[in-house]
């Protein structure tokens, strides 16, 4: 999500007759895209801040600088009582304005100008965005969350739930398709939650049924869905369209009932384990991925052993697993004290990413000497004639190739696996 944002802010600067450059020491206009989904967001931030002006000041000239995201919308005018160097704040839900704004902070005579009003309205310009992937294209279908987790701040920086219509959605699909994007990605907070404004018949099933029929469409992907709204019309969506890439990202936070509970995840360990069992009796080839909080206030050791527990039992593709920080104006963080070390977070993670890699490379040992639909998306850094792509189920895949082959879709042989990725032989790359 906040990559699509960047691709908007870029896209509106654009739109505005401003153009890219790839070196800040060059530019006259600087925004800083933040999060503060995890700790250190702000001190971050500071640290970007005063490289990029030292880079402006040695080339002989000072930019507006301009902060957004999530940082902006939670400290507001804040910043410039912490910082001299921003002229523009502007927060999750008035990123339309940024262009208007930058207008202003470059007459001197107006000084920062600060924007992080609530805003009801989720529609956005079509084709303004600036998409920075030439094969997958993400497209937002809600704005904001009302799920309130205790560790989250994300109802907190991006507002209530707001969702697109499905009209807008389905003709910006049409459009990046149009333009040779072959992968879209769906994006919401809680993806699954969709119902259309603008159609009562259409929920998030029907919504993917449509995006499905898009001509130049071969593959959808969404993220991030909430385990409590996996339903059986979700379920029989993945068996009939073929389209959908075999991979279900479902963030469980937790092994713990208690601690899912403290969370106000909504869903118990059981339930949790129940919905894998749907799920993969459904789509018996699916690749299953996760979001796991290790030192959540209160978690103590048994509840981290049902962590552990959990992930052997789920043997998930892959996860994202985080440290607990307490992040500000959360229930977390007004109620429940941050009793768990440091150094025992550390400790956890530590032991709870080793089993991790220990499943996916075993998962990964699996698939060697099968074959894979490969959507090839990427060139190497460091090796000539090396590509990458990813399987319908999301797993990275390594191989030798030319670079016209981008964007295309390729046969690949499995031949040797790692913990992070697999490494193949193209055996045909699509015409």
């Amino acid at each position: 999500m906040n990559m699509h944002d960047g691709e908007r802010l870029a896209g509106l600067l654009e739109s505005a007759g401003f153009e890219a450059t790839a070196d800040p020491a060059d530019a006259d206009v600087i925004v800083i895209n933040t999060c503060s989904v995890r700790e250190r967001a702000e001190e971050k931030l500071f640290t970007r801040l005063g490289e990029f002006r030292e880079a402006a000041q040695a080339a002989g000239h000072t930019p507006v600088i301009a902060v957004t995201g999530c940082v902006a919308q939670q400290e507001g005018a804040a910043l410039l009582k912490r910082s001299r160097l921003i002229d523009v704040v502007i927060g999750t839900q008035q990123v339309k304005q940024l262009p208007m704004l930058v207008t202003r902070a470059l007459d001197e005579d107006i000084g920062p100008q600060v924007d992080i009003n609530p805003h009801e309205d989720v529609s956005f310009p079509l084709g303004i965005a600036r998409r920075a992937d030439a094969v997958k294209a993400y497209v937002n279908i809600i704005e904001g969350c009302n799920e309130f987790c205790a560790f989250c701040v994300v109802p907190y920086t991006r507002g209530h739930e707001r969702m697109r219509p499905s009209a807008e959605i389905l003709a910006e699909v049409r459009d990046a398709a149009a333009r040779g994007h072959r992968e879209i990605q769906l994006l919401g907070q809680i993806v699954n939650h969709y119902q259309a404004p603008d159609d009562a018949a259409c929920d998030f099933a029907s919504l993917l049924e449509q995006v499905h029929e898009v001509p130049g469409v071969e593959r959808i992907r969404f993220a991030s869905p909430h385990p409590r709204h996996v339903t059986p019309r979700l379920l029989e969506a993945y068996q009939s369209l073929p389209r959908i890439c075999r991979h279900l990202h479902l963030p469980v936070q937790s092994g713990s009932t208690r601690v899912l509970a403290a969370m106000r995840r909504r869903y118990s360990r059981e339930r949790y384990l129940e919905i894998l069992g749907e799920v993969r009796a459904a789509v018996p080839d699916i690749c299953l991925s996760t979001d796991m909080i290790v030192g959540f206030p209160g978690e103590t050791a048994a509840d981290f052993d049902d962590t552990l527990s959990l992930t052997a039992q789920a043997r998930f593709h892959s996860m994202f697993s985080f440290k607990y920080s307490p992040r500000p104006r959360t229930l977390a963080i007004k109620r429940m004290p941050d009793d768990v070390s440091e150094d025992e977070k550390t400790r956890r993670i530590v032991e709870l990413q080793a089993l991790q890699r220990e499943i996916q490379s075993d998962l990964h040992r699996q698939s060697v000497g099968t074959v894979e639909q490969v959507l090839v998306d990427a060139t190497s850094r460091r090796r000539e004639h090396e590509l990458s792509g990813r399987t319908s189920g999301n797993v990275v895949v390594n191989f030798p190739g030319e670079s016209s082959w981008m964007g295309r879709l390729a046969q690949v042989r499995i031949t040797a696996a790692g913990p992070n990725s697999v490494r193949g032989e193209v055996l045909e790359v699509e015409a």
